[in-house]
């Protein structure tokens, strides 16, 4: 399969995703603690499966190489920690200005940062120049959200502050994805830089789950018995990340999140009918 294709099903995968921890989320009625299970999960698929995969800990290998050597700074291998911080922001966000809006606020701030981070080459894929074919892409695609949830918006649930945190969400995720690539570029093993996403990303959200119940604004509660596919979100974010990492060293950031979004919107409307 062509790498568009790829792109695009990664979109899919989102879709997915999203319908899993989505209802895992309202489940339990605890949108942090949602988050941090799915996170877990798949840092525990992962992790079970690195310990009987040579390939992986050859990618670990090539990677703590490129480390000492300089080729890549460390700060860059909490890449998994800016997933984290995106899902922290949604939680907090969506309750405030609902989906629709938040999902045309996300998918703007990654179009933007998007074409900056191909602009400096951040993913170890060479230089993209932000040209006006580029930028239209990304006017067009941010569009085609807007179109696509405009039935959904509404008046009273546009807040200005929320508005800019789920913009900097969406900015976090270009900026994640382009450092995959890097990284990735690095270990030449995409379920390393899997592995070390769910790491950073976990501990993120532990931390921030930790701070919130310190606050007195959640408290962990038991986790629902079933059904069984509300827990895929996990695993299906091992597989997302391993692939993305792959595909945007190729594609760049933005083409990646052009098909992705087209991928993500299909499913979506596949799922609600």
């Amino acid at each position: 399969m062509r790498l568009d294709g790829l792109a695009a099903l990664s979109g899919v995968m989102i879709a997915f995703q999203a319908r899993a921890n989505g209802e895992l989320s309202h489940r339990l009625d605890n949108a942090p603690q949602a988050a941090l299970v799915s996170f877990s999960s798949g840092l525990f698929f992962i992790t079970i499966y690195a310990i009987f995969s040579p390939k992986i800990k050859e990618g670990i290998k090539r990677l703590r190489s490129a480390v000492s050597r300089g080729e890549i700074p460390k700060i860059r291998l909490l890449a998994g920690s800016l997933g984290g911080a995106f899902v922290a922001l949604q939680t907090s966000v969506v309750p405030l200005i609902g989906v629709a809006l938040y999902s045309v606020a996300s998918i703007a701030g990654q179009s933007a940062v998007s074409l900056l981070v191909d602009r400096i080459g951040l993913t170890g894929g060479g230089v993209k120049l932000i040209s006006p074919r580029r930028i239209a892409a990304a006017v067009i695609t941010v569009i085609a959200v807007l179109v696509s949830v405009i039935d959904k918006l509404e008046a009273d649930n546009f807040q200005l502050f929320a508005l800019l945190l789920a913009l900097i969400a969406g900015a976090l995720v270009g900026v994640q994805r382009a450092l995959n690539g890097q990284i990735n570029g690095h270990s030449q093993n995409s379920y390393t830089t899997s592995l070390l996403n769910f790491i950073t990303g976990t501990s993120f959200l532990t931390l921030f789950i930790i701070i919130l119940i310190a606050l007195g604004r959640v408290e962990l509660d038991p986790l629902p018995i079933g059904p069984w596919w509300i827990y895929t979100g996990g695993v299906i974010g091992v597989i997302y990340i391993a692939a993305t990492s792959l595909i945007v060293q190729h594609l760049g950031v933005l083409t990646f999140t052009l098909f992705s979004v087209g991928g993500q919107l299909i499913a979506s409307l596949l799922l609600d009918i």
